[in-house]
């Protein structure tokens, strides 16, 4: 009997680090906690009720993502400085034709006025929506198993980054042109931060049939690619230095492709370099002049945080906690938040500039880590006003951390 009982638990011994290992398997993606998706991936599969709006409405989108494309860099019809259709093109947002010159250049700045024109450029309206498509898709993918989402994401990106005829060169030399002044700027770079989205799609596809290990090591080098032309390109080191809001999403690319690409040394540069952002680019209430200062200045306030927060995400990945990091004077993710909360919340009414009419969707994602993060008990319920009537088919359930 005691031999037998010996050989019972001996036989569990061996078997304990495979289940352990298969309860503890999630995906690596970098800007999502693959833990919580892991778990909200098991609840979902065990049919439960609270995620069930939020995973059907995820397949509803992902089945209108199959519709999508593909697209690349060779639809556009300029021909961007260099003759080549593979280098990215687009116009800076705020600038306009000057009506008092004949040929209307240079042009001049309407802060926060989209010109038109700028929807003539398609690699800007292709890349954000290519970029949503792939990981909605993957997401679907992730969540459902079913490999159509996982074959149409997988063609997607191929054609947008790996196909020798239609890939987009790892470059930003011709983003955000302003006519009359010059052909491609640093603040380009802040097209490119809907790549983020791309490479955690990447990561949730790894195991699927339809994404070929020579697909992912491709990918990777051209992040890599694109992370060397960011830290040695005029525009992209215009782009470091920029002290608002584009340094932080500059930041945010370059540690997302840098974790994504193994280059764990870049990854500490870069959170070290969050931590000076931090630090200099908040006052002492929590705000941020530089944003404060736009005509938008509640779209930009969170359109600085939300980033902060991603890399704070991403730099667990480093082993760092940008989530309780203070700076020598005092700075903090928690101070900006906390700043922020009474009026991404409602309780307050934003008394700064905002010449159009704020959408109160783009701050969910802030108002998630808050809850998750920050100690936010209101979040949940304005989490829940937003959405209104479709609150709980809110994507953002299956993203964090579920109550149940």
């Amino acid at each position: 009997m005691n031999n037998l009982i010996s050989k019972i638990i001996f036989s569990f011994l061996l078997m304990l680090p495979v289940v352990l290992q298969a309860q503890g398997k999630h995906p690596n993606t970098i800007a999502q906690d693959g833990a919580v998706l892991a778990a909200n991936k098991n609840l979902v599969t065990s049919g439960n009720e609270r995620l069930k709006p939020a995973y059907k409405q995820l397949l509803k989108d992902a089945d209108k993502a199959l519709e999508f494309g593909p697209v690349s860099v060779m639809e556009k019809t300029q021909l961007p400085p260099s003759g080549n259709k593979h280098d990215y093109m687009s116009l800076a947002p705020y600038h306009w034709p000057d009506r008092s010159k004949p040929d209307g250049l240079p042009y001049i700045r309407k802060d926060g006025e989209t010109n038109p024109e700028v929807r003539e450029y398609k690699d800007k309206e292709y890349m954000p929506a290519l970029c949503e498509a792939v990981h909605t898709l993957a997401l679907a993918y992730y969540f459902s198993g079913n490999q159509t989402y996982a074959n149409h994401a997988a063609t997607l990106l191929r054609v947008w980054f790996l196909d020798t005829a239609t890939r987009m060169n790892p470059n930003l030399n011709f983003a955000q042109a302003m006519k009359g002044h010059n052909t491609g700027r640093g603040s380009g770079l802040i097209d490119t931060r809907h790549l983020i989205k791309a490479i955690d799609a990447v990561c949730l596809l790894k195991e699927a049939p339809a994404w070929k290990p020579a697909d992912h090591k491709g990918m990777q080098q051209w992040m890599a690619d694109f992370l060397n032309w960011m830290q040695t390109s005029k525009n992209g080191m215009d782009e470091m230095k920029a002290t608002n809001n584009h340094g932080v999403w500059y930041d945010a690319q370059r540690l997302s492709m840098a974790l994504f690409a193994g280059d764990t040394e870049v990854a500490r540069l870069v959170i070290s370099n969050v931590e000076k952002r931090i630090d200099s680019q908040m006052d002492d209430q929590g705000f941020f002049p530089a944003e404060l200062a736009r005509t938008m200045s509640l779209h930009y306030s969170v359109f600085v945080m939300e980033p902060l927060c991603t890399i704070a995400q991403m730099a667990t990945h480093a082993k760092a906690n940008l989530w309780n990091y203070k700076s020598p004077s005092g700075k903090s993710l928690q101070k900006g938040f906390d700043a922020l909360q009474p009026y991404i919340t409602r309780q307050k009414a934003w008394t700064g500039q905002q010449i159009k009419e704020f959408d109160y969707k783009n701050v969910i994602p802030l108002l998630a880590y808050g809850r998750q993060r920050f100690g936010c008990a209101g979040c949940g319920a304005a989490i829940a006003a937003i959405g209104g009537k479709n609150a709980d088919n809110l994507r953002i359930h299956l993203l964090i951390k579920s109550d149940l």
